[in-house]
């Protein structure tokens, strides 16, 4: 009798996060072949997009699954003359658990959480929070109370907390630094030059993270605002070879 085929490792990965301005380029034009073309450059297993939009018509989400050749999870947080707005997560890995975190706070545009569990081969799971906070402070610290509480509530798999924070400095995220260490943040806004660090992606344990990225192609700062934010990670850093957050 044949031996049952070995799971495939997958160990290192490339994680993205991207605030897609709903298509909208710089120049003014609403261009979806150009959000396709950012997404082949940066080759992710995984993106995050903020500030996805839908248009009358015209099958975005599925244009981008073909341009990252991925599944789609999206979490609109509101919907506008009958077209969504709000978070999608694009994954090439299969997906094991997907809920919304509900970060909505009165009288403020809605915000949500796309709260993913993978399943990363030989290397375990990796669960995968994409999100995009509030203009205003108070909003921020809300948002970030109740990721901080979600979070806390499992843990034991290594995680990935990313997307358009909208936060110029980083003490608002010191909460989490006892789990994702002190957060690198490379500029991303604006996109011709960038001077902000407004995108930020947060990885425990902190071993896992190889490196951090702005990808700064010439097609990229005029497709948006924003500038995609790249992680490579590698999952068999995590203590032990496995997964394990202590939060």
């Amino acid at each position: 009798m044949a031996a049952a085929p070995q799971r495939q490792a997958r160990v290192k990965l490339r994680i993205a996060t991207w605030n897609m301005h709903a298509g909208v380029g710089l120049d003014g034009r609403f261009a979806p072949a150009r959000i396709a073309r950012v997404l082949e450059e940066l080759d992710a297993d995984i993106v995050a997009l903020q500030e996805f939009g839908s248009r009358r018509a015209f099958d975005m989400l599925a244009r981008l699954e073909q341009a990252a050749g991925a599944r789609g999870i999206a979490m609109p947080t509101f919907s506008k003359f009958g077209c969504d707005f709000g978070n999608v997560v694009l994954s090439r890995l299969p997906v094991l658990a997907s809920a919304c975190i509900d970060l909505a706070c009165d009288r403020r545009e809605p915000r949500n959480a796309v709260d993913l569990v993978v399943d990363a081969g030989a290397a375990g799971r990796l669960r995968v929070v994409a999100t995009h906070l509030g203009l205003g402070r108070a909003e921020r610290e809300s948002q970030l109370t109740r990721l901080d509480a979600v979070l806390g509530e499992a843990g034991r798999e290594p995680t990935v907390l990313l997307g358009d924070f909208n936060a110029w400095r980083s003490r608002a995220l010191a909460r989490f630094e006892a789990a994702f260490g002190r957060a690198r943040a490379p500029a991303t806004f604006p996109s011709p030059f960038p001077l902000a660090a407004l995108d930020r992606i947060l990885v425990a344990p902190a071993a896992v993270l190889l490196a951090l990225d702005v990808h700064r192609s010439r097609i990229a700062r005029i497709a948006s605002d924003h500038l995609p934010l790249v992680a490579t990670l590698d999952i068999g850093n995590s203590p032990s070879n496995r997964p394990s957050v202590a939060w």
